[in-house]
């Protein structure tokens, strides 16, 4: 279902903790074009600042090469980056990067008329600060509440990695193995190691993947 048609009439720009309809949130953005990113979550919205280095587009990049490695390996999975999501009335996010499952394959979302996410990717990665960011908050549940099967934040200036798994309506923040590794229940294959990744250590990160890619879980999963 597409979004209604942009009124000509000059709509004010989006600021932090404007309520809004997701229609007039999606008007307000179309003619702000300067602006790379903005959400609305349960009706507010969110216009994150500038991006860092080392806090977000480093990180950033390494989750999409660690994704991408996974993705490749899987027809009828496709891997987005910064792509806008229209989860519900009041929900309309942008996640730093997503995998999912193609809808004629059994996949939750749809791509609309008008080329955007609807509906509940399987897979969601969040690049977060630390904590006290809105990730790991009104987003968490906002994920939660429309079944998006797997959340994963990283908080960055804490050092930690949350991996969400959801189960009968609530999350469950995944422990890793006694590797220090963690692993999708939902996209067999899909390994993190999350030491290596912390310490921008990515070959030993793709090495963990590519073993997960070979394992014999993940060869049934492909056929």
């Amino acid at each position: 279902m597409s979004s209604l048609p942009i009124s000509s009439e000059k709509l004010p720009i989006l600021e932090n903790g404007d309520r809004v309809t997701r229609d007039e949130f999606e008007q307000r953005y179309h003619q702000m074009p300067n602006v790379k990113k903005a959400e609305l979550i349960e009706g507010t919205v969110y216009v994150p600042s500038p991006l860092r280095y080392n806090q977000h587009g480093l990180p950033h990049s390494q989750i999409m090469i660690w994704l991408g490695n996974y993705a490749i390996a899987n027809s009828g999975l496709e891997i987005a980056d910064n792509t806008t999501v229209r989860l519900d009335a009041d929900n309309e996010v942008q996640p730093d990067a997503l995998l999912r499952l193609d809808e004629s394959m059994g996949g939750n979302s749809r791509i609309s008329e008008d080329d955007y996410v609807e509906g509940a990717p399987e897979l969601i990665v969040e690049i977060a600060g630390s904590s006290v960011f809105y990730d790991v908050h009104d987003k968490l549940q906002v994920n939660r509440r429309n079944g998006v099967r797997e959340y994963l934040v990283w908080l960055v200036q804490d050092r930690e990695f949350r991996w969400y798994l959801w189960e009968e309506g609530r999350y469950r923040q995944q422990q890793p193995d006694e590797s220090a590794t963690l692993k999708s229940p939902f996209f067999p294959g899909l390994w993190l190691d999350v030491p290596a990744l912390l310490a921008g250590q990515m070959q030993q990160v793709l090495a963990t993947v590519n073993s997960g890619i070979n394992s014999g879980q993940h060869q049934e999963f492909v056929e």
